[in-house]
């Protein structure tokens, strides 16, 4: 290596540790306090340990003074506080109880730690035999506590089963001593795990905790096919009835049509998942675990299916009365088959005396939007809630959701569904709710220049004026290593580029006309500089415009940077996007061959190349073959293309043409503009 080329490495990474020392923030919670007008905030905030390869997290508290007022004072801890082997931390509702989890790992217990204001007020370790390590990721993450602070509901792994033992003389009944030279142990029953970041672990099952005697039971009535996630308590009544717990829940058949796999579910949001509710465990004498019921049984040992009409529903919430239940469903994904879609809230109006036997109706608040004008709400796309989304006027929740190219954070009155955007819409910035404090909003917002910064949002009524949300930015000690990695990009731009869709068909949809985008990344003389072009997987999938450590890291080195949404991500193409994908997944699944087929005046057909062999999935939506249903098409002679007659009663398959009954009209050649692939 020559000199220069050392020099080079040198200088690039010390500049790659200015990236690593700006901290993210994971969350933050907002403690109630006995003082009016002061808060406290709680953060939980990472950064990158590169010689040890890990991620460190620390704890970071700020006391917010005239919190109702305009005038609001932010004091920090002077230190972060590191949490050395901690998993995850989640407040108790009063804000005077931290449950801390430090995750076992090689077989050793995890650990639960009950932490006062004071001390540590209890710690509890819990063996593999009754469970191993919390989940903590966004889907079957979920650690509730009672509004009582006595009980502790969480998700974990399912213990393993037991490995057949087997001596000199064949199987051994009983189990048997890992120091037992005599014996050894078989694999046992393949199970099969939800893949990628799931990789063995083990089948997330519902716990819950009894704090004051330290006893750990699982909840029973749950079958083994039921992956659980997003655990939430049922707020008491004042009846004194029964106390359930409400929870997502996944089908092992959670593939399109039932499919019996687990087909992955990371970045797929069209797995089919009902919200069901059981008793807590702590509330009745042990019993035989019984099946997941869809609603019909009257048995309080067996889970409820609280929204069997309707295909997904994650993410549960109570409003702070206890009278609604909100959550979010991604029916569209589920029913099309596009692994994200627009999403919809929908909610239900929950009976104090509610028992198993009562089925509860299901009422949308916030529908699918399909094909949104210009400028116009686009439809939610949310990966995560809020634990407590609630201003103080109870109707009011705060959500983050993507809004093309950025996100965007909205305010929704479960009430009337209406949608209000409360964050700048001239900003090409994107935004993230942290936390609620009574009417304010605690958030945070970056750019692929900018580095995360807190802002405090309140709602201002200036004279003359309609109320409206303003945006305090937050003076915090993160904003010094922020300060440094912004100077280093002080002469790059961003622009949130709108490109046009080249001469629009008469045909498209709305939302096809709409233009697409690019969020480009410029330095001071772009010309001159070479340009990286960030692609994200997809189509069913967005960039947005926050900061990412390693794009801003190229763009100091000099780098242009495009980053590219495609014409078919879901905020654009919703209506063909996942009409194709639920026409073509419907009829894939019942045909062995490539199909072709009508839905909805588009045509699906799949083609494969005579040349290449390759196969392609196409759609055509010109008006000319929406006329009738007995109009024919040839296809290209460099193509075969295999379809099926779903409405004649010969249900023959044919190549080279299509014919839909008998043929009254001349053989429409498709043109090369007709079809999009």
């Amino acid at each position: 290596m020559d000199l220069t080329t050392s020099e080079e490495y040198a200088s690039q990474s010390k500049l790659l540790q200015e990236f690593t020392k700006v901290p993210s923030i994971d969350s933050a919670w907002v403690l109630k306090n006995n003082n009016d007008g002061i808060s406290t905030a709680m953060f939980s905030i990472s950064q990158p340990d590169l010689l040890a390869n890990r991620t460190r997290k620390y704890s970071m508290y700020c006391h917010i003074k005239g919190a109702g007022t305009n005038s609001r004072d932010f004091q920090w801890s002077p230190f972060p506080t590191e949490m050395t082997g901690v998993s995850v931390i989640v407040p108790s509702p009063s804000g005077s109880k931290l449950l801390i989890v430090r995750n076992g790992e090689k077989g050793c217990p995890t650990k639960l730690e009950i932490v006062d204001q004071s001390h540590v007020e209890k710690e509890i370790h819990v063996g593999q035999s009754m469970h191993g390590p919390l989940y903590t990721d966004e889907w079957f993450h979920g650690i509730s506590w009672n509004q009582e602070e006595t009980l502790i509901a969480y998700i974990a792994e399912a213990p393993p089963q037991p490995r057949p033992v087997f001596s000199d003389s064949g199987y051994r009944k009983g189990d048997s001593s890992d120091e037992d030279c005599n014996t050894w142990k078989g694999q046992g029953d393949w199970e099969e795990d939800w893949g990628e970041r799931y990789s063995k672990k083990g089948r997330p099952s519902l716990f819950v905790l009894d704090i004051a005697s330290g006893e750990v039971r699982a909840a029973e009535g749950i079958a083994t096919s039921l992956s659980v996630g997003q655990v939430v308590w049922v707020p008491p009544s004042s009846s004194g009835s029964q106390t359930y717990l409400v929870f997502v829940g996944w089908l092992e058949h959670n593939g399109f049509h039932n499919t019996a796999r687990k087909l992955g579910i990371k970045y797929c949001s069209n797995r089919p998942c009902a919200l069901y509710a059981i008793a807590s465990p702590f509330e009745r004498p042990e019993t035989e675990n019984k099946p997941v019921c869809d609603g019909k049984s009257d048995s309080a040992a067996s889970a409820h299916n609280l929204t069997a009409s309707i295909s997904s529903a994650f993410f549960p919430r109570f409003s702070q009365d206890g009278k609604i239940l909100l959550f979010l469903s991604a029916k569209q994904a589920v029913n099309s088959g596009a692994h994200n879609a627009t999403d919809s809230l929908h909610k239900i109006n929950w009976l104090s005396d509610w028992k198993m036997d009562k089925q509860l109706d299901v009422t949308e608040v916030v529908p699918i939007v399909m094909c949104p004008e210009d400028g116009c709400f686009l439809g939610l796309y949310c990966s995560s809630i809020l634990s407590n989304p609630w201003l103080s006027d109870g109707c009011t929740m705060i959500l983050t959701s993507a809004w093309r190219s950025t996100e965007v954070i909205l305010s929704i009155n479960v009430l009337s569904g209406k949608v209000t955007r409360i964050t700048p819409e001239d900003s090409h910035y994107s935004w993230s709710a942290l936390a609620i404090d009574g009417d304010n909003v605690l958030a945070v917002s970056s750019s692929p220049i900018d580095p995360p910064h807190i802002r405090y949002g309140r709602q201002v009524t200036p004279e003359g004026q309609t109320r409206r949300w303003t945006w305090d930015e937050v003076d915090s000690p993160l904003r010094t290593a922020r300060d440094r990695v912004k100077s280093l990009l002080s002469h790059h731009s961003v622009t949130i580029l709108q490109i046009p869709v080249a001469n629009p068909s008469d045909d498209l949809s709305d939302g096809g006309k709409l233009p697409f985008e690019a969020i480009f990344v410029s330095c001071k003389d772009s010309s001159h500089s070479p340009t990286v072009v960030v692609l994200h997987g997809g189509p069913h999938s967005v960039s947005v415009s926050s900061y990412v450590k390693s794009s801003a890291f190229l763009a100091s080195l000099g780098f242009n940077l495009l980053i590219v949404n495609y014409r078919y991500v879901p905020w654009n193409f919703s209506a063909p996007l996942q009409l194709c994908m639920s026409s073509s997944h419907r009829y894939l699944k019942t045909k062995k061959r490539y199909t072709g087929l009508w839905r909805g005046g588009f045509t699906i057909a799949s083609w494969k190349s005579r040349i290449s062999g390759r196969p392609r999935l196409s759609y055509s939506h010109r008006s000319r073959h929406q006329r009738k249903a007995n109009r024919c098409f040839q296809s290209s002679c460099c193509w075969d293309f295999t379809w099926w007659i779903l409405d004649n009663s010969s249900d023959r398959p044919g190549s080279r043409q299509i014919c839909c009954g008998s043929c009254s009209e001349s053989c429409v050649q498709p043109g090369a503009d007709d079809w999009h692939h």
